[in-house]
C-alpha cells in the first residue's frame, strides 16, 4: 500500500518542523535555558487579565461577529490614531486569530495561482508555504548584514509581469532593524509604479527601542488603497498565546479580506477580544509593556558584551543576534544551535532556517530577551563558559 502521506500536498508533506517548535522542543527535552522561540514568561498586564477574568464572567461565551467584536474594532483603530496618527475607521479593521493566520488570509485574498510575491530573506518561515499553498511563487529578494538594507535595484530585478504583491516585516524579524524613512517612500513607489499590493506585517510596531514612533507603509502617499496592514496583540501586550490579531485595508479591501478570514478561524473568542479592548482604553499599558522589555533588552546587551560578543545591531522586537564570526566562534549558527542547546544549555534560533533562496549569511543566531534578567544573566554565563571550552 502506498504511504498515506505520500498522497498528501507536498507543501506540508515535504515540510520541516518550523525551527521555533524544533529548538523549543530540544529546550523541553534538554532543560535549557529556552531564549530561541519569542516569548515573555510573565504574564499580560493585569488591566488585561482583570477584563478577561470579568468579561468571561458576564459576557457572551458565544459567536462574536466574524470581522470582530465592535469594541475590539474601534480600540485598534484608536490605538493607532494615537501612537500612529492613522485616520482609520472600524470598518477597516478585521480581527484575526492572530497575526499568522491574518497573513494566511491576506495571502488567500491576494494571490491568484501563478502570482508571484515578492520576499525579503531573511524571513518570517510561515510566509513562503503560504504563498505556495494559494498556488503562488514567492520570489526572494536577499537583504544583506549588518543594516539589511533594501535596495531599489535588487528588488526591481525581482519584479516580473507576474508579480502581484510584496510582503514587506517591519521592524524586521529576525534582524530586529526598522527600515528608514527613504526606505519606505522607495518601497511605496515600486508598489505604486509596478501596481503592487503591499502585505506589511508590522507585528513589532510597538516593540521599538530607537525612540521613533513606528511609520507604516500605509500611510505613504499613494498606499492607502494598496496595503494590508498586520498587526498583534499578542507582541503589543507580551500575550502570545491569546492570539487575537488583525487585518487593516481600506474597506473595500477589508471586506474581501474578511471573506477569507471567515473560512480559516472565522472569529476569535470574545473574551479576548474584550480583554484586549480594556488594554488600548487604559493610558500608559501599551508604553509600560515596552519600558519593561527595553530593561531586559540592556540586561542582555551588556551582558554579552562584557563577555566578548559580538551583536548585530538591532533597534527592535523581542530578539539580539550574535555574530559568531566576530565573537570569535568557528561554528556555523546551525551547528552553533544545535550544540548549544545540548551543550551550554541555551536555545538559540539560527538565521539561515529563516534563510531561502541564494547570498545566506551562516554566521548569525538570535537570542530572545524578553525574559527575567536573572534567566538572562545565567544563559550569557552558560554561553561564555562554553565558548572558551570550544577555543
Amino acid at each position: 500500500m502506498k504511504d498515506p502521506a505520500q498522497r498528501l500536498s507536498p507543501v506540508y508533506r515535504d515540510m520541516p518542523l518550523t525551527i521555533f517548535e524544533h529548538m523549543s522542543g530540544l529546550a523541553r527535552a534538554t532543560g535549557a535555558i529556552n531564549l530561541g522561540q519569542g516569548f515573555p514568561d510573565e504574564p499580560p498586564p493585569p488591566v488585561l487579565l482583570e477584563a478577561l477574568a470579568k468579561a468571561s464572567a458576564e459576557k457572551s461565551h458565544h459567536y462574536p461577529p466574524m470581522a470582530g467584536l465592535p469594541e475590539l474594532r474601534s480600540a485598534v483603530a484608536g490605538f493607532y490614531a494615537r501612537s500612529q496618527g492613522l485616520d482609520l475607521p472600524p470598518e477597516a479593521v478585521i480581527i484575526t486569530s492572530g497575526a499568522t493566520e491574518a497573513v494566511a488570509a491576506a495571502i488567500l485574498a491576494v494571490v491568484a495561482p501563478g502570482d508571484e510575491v515578492v520576499l525579503f530573506a531573511p524571513a518570517y518561515d510561515a510566509y513562503a508555504p503560504m504563498i505556495r499553498r494559494a498556488g503562488g511563487v514567492p520570489v526572494f529578494v536577499p537583504l544583506r548584514p549588518p543594516h539589511w538594507r533594501y535596495d531599489r535595484t535588487a528588488i526591481e530585478a525581482a519584479i516580473t509581469n507576474r508579480t502581484r504583491a510584496i510582503i514587506v516585516n517591519d521592524p524586521l524579524n529576525p534582524t530586529g532593524t526598522v527600515a528608514s524613512a527613504a526606505e519606505l517612500a522607495m518601497l511605496a513607489e515600486v508598489c505604486i509604479a509596478h501596481d503592487l499590493i503591499a502585505i506589511c506585517d508590522e507585528v513589532w510596531e510597538n516593540v521599538r527601542f530607537d525612540g521613533q514612533a513606528h511609520k507604516s507603509l500605509l500611510a505613504m502617499p499613494g498606499m492607502a488603497e494598496r496595503t494590508v496592514k498586520i498587526g498583534s496583540a499578542g507582541k503589543i501586550f507580551g500575550a502570545t498565546g491569546w492570539k487575537v490579531g488583525w487585518l487593516i485595508a481600506a474597506p473595500a479591501m477589508a471586506a474581501v479580506l474578511g471573506r477569507a478570514h471567515q473560512f480559516l478561524t472565522f472569529t476569535t473568542p470574545p473574551m479576548l477580544q474584550w480583554a484586549v479592548a480594556a488594554g488600548f482604553e487604559t493610558p500608559g499599558v501599551t508604553e509600560a509593556c515596552t519600558a519593561r522589555w527595553a530593561q531586559t533588552r540592556t540586561v542582555l546587551l551588556d551582558g554579552l558584551a562584557r563577555e566578548g560578543f559580538a551583536m548585530v545591531p538591532t533597534a527592535a522586537t523581542w530578539f539580539t543576534c550574535i555574530d559568531l564570526a566576530a565573537s570569535g566562534i568557528a561554528l556555523d549558527d546551525r551547528t552553533f544551535s544545535e550544540r548549544a542547546v545540548h551543550e551550554a544549555g541555551v536555545a538559540s534560533i539560527p538565521l539561515s532556517a529563516l534563510w531561502e533562496g541564494h547570498g545566506m549569511p551562516g554566521g548569525i543566531v538570535r537570542l530572545c530577551h524578553c525574559k527575567p534578567e536573572a534567566m538572562l544573566a545565567d544563559a550569557v554565563t552558560r554561553l561564555a563558559r562554553w565558548r572558551d571550552q570550544l577555543v
